[in-house]
């Protein structure tokens, strides 16, 4: 009867972790007001984190189930079935996703092919939310600078655009802690995907990422070149570069360049700004091979993190107040 409770227990608690994870779309994002201008990007970035909401193979799951058992009968209480599944759950995300392929597959090529196109999906997902967040908070961005524009010509009062000033920004921490939440998710998944980077690339995660991140530039643009949040189609600026100004400038998108200022101001800046040669500061192209679709994850990850950090940045210094 002992061990049957235990198994009880260990049931019932890996159903209670993946219960806990889940929640609804109004209890992430709230209730439509009707008055958020932004409201259609916050859903559309919200239905981004479904993909990133399980396991690629339920990794953490089984590692939890597989924790909780081992200590929940070693030592016969829940507690030890608790502390089991908070152990469990990394390690089961590290290695049950590999470990699942080389059971699905019959040789290591096989693997290897799968691996391919979890990560080609995986990278479409992470571009989806990448641009989802970036539409959201350009959003967010100019709305605040529409406010601003009416202050200048008389048409709002000041009291009123600091009230619906301080609206945005509450809605911005809100879109920033969904984020947040999301890149949790992509983290959850990124120990699946790295376990099975270290197994079949050489160097494994550390190796790509080392060789994957290039040193900042230090460069000086000809003209005044305006820092923009995103990469999107006319995302507000969020300062501006002077001439002859150094900044530090890391590879980008198409056309543009990331830049950070000399005050810490981080953002993006048309490349064509810049003096040539501007080899050093291109992103490398996309590969259909393991290693190169894993160098682009690692890269897509890391630059969603540091989007919603420079988000947060810009909404705690001062991004959404009347005079910025």
């Amino acid at each position: 009867m002992a061990r049957s409770g235990s198994y009880r227990i260990t049931a019932a608690l890996t159903a209670g972790i993946v219960l806990a994870a889940c929640s609804t779309q109004v209890q992430r994002i709230g209730y439509d007001d009707g008055r958020d201008a932004c409201r259609a990007l916050v859903v559309q970035l919200d239905s981004t984190g479904n993909f990133f909401g399980e396991d690629i193979v339920q990794g953490a799951a089984i590692g939890a189930a597989s924790g909780a058992l081992i200590s929940g009968l070693a030592t016969g209480t829940w507690q030890g079935a608790l502390t089991g599944a908070l152990i469990g759950a990394p390690t089961g995300a590290a290695i049950g996703y590999y470990s699942a392929l080389q059971r699905q597959q019959r040789d290591q090529a096989g693997v290897n092919a799968q691996i391919a196109n979890d990560l080609q999906r995986e990278n479409a997902e992470l571009n989806r939310t990448q641009i989802a967040f970036d539409q959201l908070f350009d959003c967010r961005l100019r709305s605040a600078q529409h406010i601003r524009q009416a202050v200048r010509d008389g048409r709002l009062n000041r009291e009123v655009a600091t009230q619906q000033l301080a609206e945005i920004r509450q809605r911005a921490n809100g879109d920033i802690a969904l984020a947040q939440a999301i890149n949790g998710r992509i983290s959850t998944r990124g120990a699946e995907i790295d376990g099975a980077i270290d197994a079949v690339v050489p160097g494994g995660k550390v190796g790509l990422a080392t060789a994957g991140t290039p040193q900042p530039t230090r460069v000086t643009p000809r003209r005044s070149v305006d820092v923009v949040f995103s990469p999107q189609p006319d995302s507000p600026k969020i300062a501006e570069i002077r001439p002859r100004e150094a900044v530090a400038v890391r590879p980008g998108p198409p056309g543009f360049v990331q830049v950070e200022t000399a005050n810490g101001v981080r953002g993006y800046a048309a490349s064509a700004a810049f003096p040539a040669p501007r080899a050093s500061v291109q992103q490398p192209a996309e590969g259909s091979d393991v290693r190169s679709l894993a160098a682009t994850n690692l890269s897509r990850r890391e630059t969603f993190t540091a989007s919603v950090s420079n988000a947060e940045r810009l909404t705690q210094s001062g991004g959404f107040e009347l005079t910025s």
